[in-house]
């Protein structure tokens, strides 16, 4: 059975940093990620990343489609690192849980083609010193964004305080055997 792939790969006009698609998202967070349609039915990138992370995680090869699935994979990794930060953190209350990943969404990450990244093999490097600026807070938007939606699913409100056992679950599942950082291992 294949892995699941981005519903964005189709769409041409998609503006891309190296290889790696900007797409746009709803966000609550400021920051230079376009717009989404207005289309109430439009799934953006990060509510994809947050629906396919659990099956995905249960692969190990994921063949690259498109510029859109390599946004996804690194959604799917700093999911991945989110997990394991709680796990960590010893599955913490809510409230610490969302320093701790608020924290890890905005501390400083290496982008395609620095010392560090993980897939620096399957991604291509910005052009220039103004599309790495751009990348940087394009993506810093998107885990700012990715942990802001992700809290709610973690900690239910009938959890009594705990993240869901059905998630902390994949902490020790390594989509494509990576991790986004190196204490996440």
């Amino acid at each position: 059975m294949p892995a699941y792939h981005s519903a964005f790969n189709d769409d041409p006009s998609v503006r891309q940093i190296g290889n790696l698609a900007i797409l746009p998202f709803t966000s609550r967070i400021r920051g230079p990620a376009p717009h989404p349609p207005a289309d109430p039915d439009y799934t953006d990138i990060i509510s994809e990343a947050l629906l396919l992370f659990r099956p995905n995680s249960l692969f190990r090869n994921f063949e690259i489609k498109g510029a859109a699935d390599r946004l996804l994979i690194y959604l799917i990794l700093f999911i991945s690192d989110c997990l394991s930060k709680l796990a960590a953190a010893r599955s913490p209350p809510q409230q610490e849980a969302a320093k701790v990943l608020q924290s890890l969404a905005v501390d400083g990450f290496p982008l395609p083609g620095e010392a560090g990244f993980p897939l620096n093999s399957l991604y291509a490097p910005p052009g220039s010193k103004a599309d790495a600026d751009y990348l940087r807070s394009y993506l810093s938007q998107a885990r700012q964004e990715t942990v802001l939606r992700l809290l709610p699913i973690l900690y239910p409100a009938d959890s009594d305080g705990k993240p869901s056992k059905w998630w902390m679950a994949f902490t020790k599942r390594k989509f494509m055997g990576r991790a986004m950082s190196v204490s996440a291992a």
